[in-house]
């Protein structure tokens, strides 16, 4: 069959419904019609869609991986077509980081330096996506809470490895939050834990009980 390149907003409207009610097989597969288009708008979702797939407890080890490096090839076409939208960059910044735990950790570590390029790209352009700012915190954690056998290894691969710490992961979670106000529990709890890190246990309850409290999805 012919490939299908001309987008139209029904199509859009579509796969955002699907995604929106969970409906994530379904939407692999009405969006992978479109697989051949230019259309970024379409690409970044065919990203998300692949990953969604991958994340999937039903997902075999070896399917899982396809999906990864699939949602991965999708994210860099968006990315080859138009560098101004900053779902393109979030989500490549994400596939990058999906991709990273079948590279080892030398990739990764090199990998980290695009991944927070990308991801303060997507804020840029974006000021208002909570996501991107939840993403950032993740990223400044994650390297706040490198063991000192994991930073010497950094040191030992890279001049300057990436580092950060918990205050900076902090003011992403709270700038998420401030933009869209519980909108994630993940975020709720990423507060939570990372007010534990820097011994402020009154902020970790207040955080950590929205988390616990938040509705479950059905």
């Amino acid at each position: 069959p012919q490939p299908q390149l001309v987008i139209s907003d029904q199509i859009l409207d579509q796969a955002d419904y699907l995604y929106e009610a969970g409906e994530t097989e379904k939407l692999y597969h009405f969006l992978q019609e479109y697989k051949q288009s230019i259309n970024v708008d379409v690409l970044w979702r065919l990203a998300r869609a692949s990953r969604d797939m991958a994340m999937l407890s039903t997902t075999s080890a070896e399917d899982r991986k396809r999906l990864i490096y699939e949602a991965l090839d999708f994210a860099q076409k968006a990315l080859s077509i138009d560098t101004e939208h900053y779902a393109v960059h979030k989500w490549y910044a994400i596939c990058i980081s999906d991709v990273g735990d079948y590279e080892g950790t030398n990739t990764k570590i090199a990998d980290s330096y695009v991944i927070k390029g990308h991801l303060q790209k997507a804020i840029e352009l974006n000021p208002y996506d909570a996501t991107s700012y939840h993403l950032m915190g993740l990223w400044c954690w994650s390297f706040a809470s490198l063991s000192w056998f994991q930073r010497k290894m950094g040191a030992m691969l890279f001049s300057t490895p990436p580092t950060s710490t918990y205050e900076e992961a902090l003011q992403y979670f709270l700038k998420a939050e401030q933009v869209a106000p519980n909108f994630y529990s993940q975020n709720l709890l990423s507060l939570g834990k990372t007010y534990l890190q820097l011994k402020d246990r009154v902020n970790a309850r207040f955080w950590l009980t929205k988390a616990k409290d938040y509705p479950a999805h059905t």
